[in-house]
């Protein structure tokens, strides 16, 4: 067998394709000498009854090659037939520029000559080196490899796409149809990813409200999936499956539409997890000269167990960011809702700059037609009667205040009554002679279209280019349901359109800032992470119930992405009360926004934004850049020099001290024990932080601190 190793920061990943040529299949995958050493995933013995592609640790298993065992690729012809022989061809060390432009092309999931094709077969591209079959293999020269595959009768070609970057594998496949015929695409993951050890499947489900809520299966044996069909990710679950074992491994899938990953046991209890794009009914039509590229899933896996394997997804993250220094907004929607007046907007904008604030941003309400969630959506223009000096007039008086302006928009959709869907009834997305599903009395419109996409586009472009917006808030509050013809790839082309809108925002508007939004955290995954500066988790600001929530994110997604406010909200799970500084330090363990009424705050609580607000700008850059480590009451960012703890009484506790008890102490993580820090007014030793930790004083219900190195 050829080998080829992929070696990143800490962890490698060695694929490999036996003799014969018929499939890859993984060899190792885990921390430096562990996966140096022989195989940990190869079966022993000899297979019954099925062949022995059902048994291997296949990397891609395409129908044809294995038949019992779960396959990653179906393809029929119009003969019916649905089975693929490919065979090894050759392996493409592929330079470390290019593997990362693929693997941004790999993300697209579209079909078509040139159209999401990502990477070219046979070619040859300059700094890429062709590997023969023969030899021992050895590692990558270089962050990609690709390994290329062909079905002479089909004329299909394979291509298995990998590059490595930290400890991050991305993985992605690309089919190119090169014979006569048009081929339909049954099933089509992105990676097949094999798991040396563990069967503890863990997840994330939620709802609206309630979002990145942490659960776990035991995987003896058998299988557990988890989806979306809503052409968007979804709040029910997250594109992202970790097996909990003496290593962690995870996988996440980069793509915004609707999709299906699956975590399989097989009889010998060895777990492989597929991720990819779910097609419709009457899957991906694949004509002849197109090739198709599926969305890229992204492996990793971490010696440091579920809270290691965390960081190298923070990492992988923060490297797709544009490393801003997050800016404190206010945001009017939990003041007003819909009842926007400039005066009364400017009133909350004076309070907001006396505090500290930064970035005022209207929200919903702003444009014609805009009364409540009925009318609007679609007449993307100010409306002179809420703001009657224009909304430029508006922004100049921001400006005298020292605050950027941002603005809400739901480009995507459209209300039945807005004069565009009278002028353009063609523009929405519905089945024929049906009635629409109205969600939130609105529908979407078809932006697979190009005249779509380009209205979209022009709409957003006109705004930023008219009025001085810093930031921009994209909100989406509907699935994508009915949408007649199925036979066109619809979920491919409006999330490839998508895509496109957001890194042209990035080219042609550098300086706005873009928070994704959809119905609260319902697109959160890793083709949005790289594609705007945050996100939102979910509409619930409550303190205890958000609490829980940014500590679902944070398992698959850096505090840099993480929008959180301070609001009045009470909890939709966990109503009890916490102080303000509980709900600061809960928003501060993020990208600090305010989105309560101001107006009826007392001075009192106003000194208290105040100061908060102020301690939040000193860390603000260890919280997005700083390795996080969950602690048993709380969460650490730990930067070059300086640690930030925030530390949170969940429960009742002994506030009143009413009960004899012992202090509590929170162990701390990432320090150095030969060094002394200096912990508020203490000066202690790395070793004594690491083993005893800090006091949780049980006279507040949170805390936020600041280690600081003194050697």
């Amino acid at each position: 067998m050829k080998t080829w190793t992929l070696r990143g920061a800490t962890t490698s990943y060695v694929v490999g394709v036996p003799a014969h040529g018929e499939w890859a299949q993984l060899v190792a995958w885990g921390p430096h000498g562990v996966a140096d050493g022989p195989s940990t995933v190869a079966p022993v013995g000899t297979e019954h009854f099925l062949p022995r592609a059902d048994v291997e640790p296949l990397e891609y298993a395409v129908r044809g090659v294995r038949y019992a065992a779960p396959v990653d690729l179906v393809v029929s012809g119009p003969d019916g037939v649905d089975e693929l022989r490919p065979v090894f061809v050759e392996a493409i060390a592929v330079s470390g520029e290019r593997g990362a432009a693929a693997a941004g092309a790999g993300g697209e999931g579209a079909a078509g000559a040139g159209a999401g094709a990502g990477v070219g077969v046979g070619a040859g591209h300059e700094g890429d080196s062709r590997l023969s079959m023969g030899g021992a293999g050895g590692e990558v020269d270089g962050s990609g490899l690709e390994l290329v595959f062909a079905d002479v009768v089909r004329g299909v070609r394979l291509t298995l796409h990998y590059r490595i970057e930290g400890d991050a594998v991305e993985r992605w496949v690309s089919v190119g149809n090169g014979g006569d015929d048009v081929l339909t695409l049954h099933r089509h993951e992105s990676a097949g990813f094999t798991v040396p050890g563990g069967n503890t499947v863990k997840y994330l489900w939620g709802e609206w409200n309630s979002e990145f809520q942490q659960s776990a299966v035991t995987l003896e044996r058998g299988r557990f999936s988890v989806g979306s069909a809503q052409g968007i990710t979804g709040h029910s679950y997250s594109p992202y499956l970790v097996v909990d074992g003496d290593v962690a491994y995870g996988v996440q899938l980069a793509w915004s539409g609707s999709w299906e990953m699956t975590a399989d046991a097989d009889t010998t209890g060895t777990v492989r997890i597929q991720a990819g794009r779910v097609s419709s009914s009457q899957g991906l039509q694949l004509r002849p000269g197109e090739t198709w590229t599926s969305p890229k899933a992204v492996g990793a896996c971490s010696g440091e167990g579920t809270d290691g394997l965390a960081r190298v997804y923070h990492e992988y993250e923060r490297a797709r960011s544009r490393r801003r220094t997050p800016k404190v907004l206010y945001n009017s929607w939990f003041a007003t809702e819909f009842d926007i007046r400039a005066e009364h907007q400017l009133e909350l904008a004076r309070k907001a700059a006396g505090i500290g604030v930064e970035t005022f941003v209207v929200d919903d309400g702003w444009f014609v037609g805009r009364t409540d969630d009925a009318g609007g959506l679609g007449d993307w223009e100010v409306d002179p009667g809420k703001f009657p000096n224009g909304l430029d007039g508006f922004i100049d008086q921001l400006k005298e205040l020292g605050l950027d302006f941002g603005l809400w928009v739901e480009p995507e959709s459209v209300n039945p009554r807005s004069r565009l869907a009278a002028e353009h009834p063609e523009w929405i997305l519905r089945t024929p002679d049906r009635e629409p599903v109205l969600i939130r009395n609105q529908l979407l419109l078809d932006l697979s279209r190009d005249d779509v996409t380009a209205f979209v586009w022009s709409t957003l472009d006109q705004l930023l280019s008219t009025y001085d917006v810093k930031y921009l808030k994209w909100d989406a509050n509907r699935p994508r349901l009915d949408s007649g013809d199925q036979r066109r790839d619809l979920d491919g082309r409006v999330v490839t359109n998508l895509y496109a809108i957001l890194d042209r925002l990035r080219v042609e508007h550098p300086d706005v800032l873009v928070e994704g939004c959809a119905g609260g955290g319902a697109r959160v995954d890793l083709g949005m992470a790289a594609r705007v500066d945050t996100l939102w988790p979910s509409d619930n600001t409550a303190p205890l119930d958000r609490l829980r929530i940014q500590q679902g994110f944070r398992t698959g997604f850096a505090p840099h992405l993480m929008s959180s406010w301070v609001t009045d909200a009470e909890g939709t799970h966990d109503g009890r009360e916490r102080s303000l500084d509980f709900r600061f330090h809960v928003a501060m363990a993020g990208v600090l926004g305010i989105g309560a009424d101001l107006s009826r705050w007392t001075d009192e609580q106003l000194k208290t934004a105040t100061r908060n607000i102020e301690q939040y700008k000193d860390i603000r850059d260890i919280v997005a850049e700083g390795k996080v480590y969950g602690l048993r009451s709380g969460v650490q960012y730990v930067g070059p020099r300086r640690s930030v703890v925030f530390l949170w009484e969940t429960g009742d506790g002994n506030v009143r001290g009413t009960l004899p008890t012992r202090p509590l102490r929170v162990p701390l993580a990432g320090l150095d024990p030969a060094k002394n820090y200096r912990v508020g007014d203490e000066t202690l030793p790395g070793s004594y932080l690491l083993q005893v930790g800090v006091l949780l004083d049980g006279t507040a219900d949170s805390h936020c601190l600041v280690v600081e190195v003194l050697d």
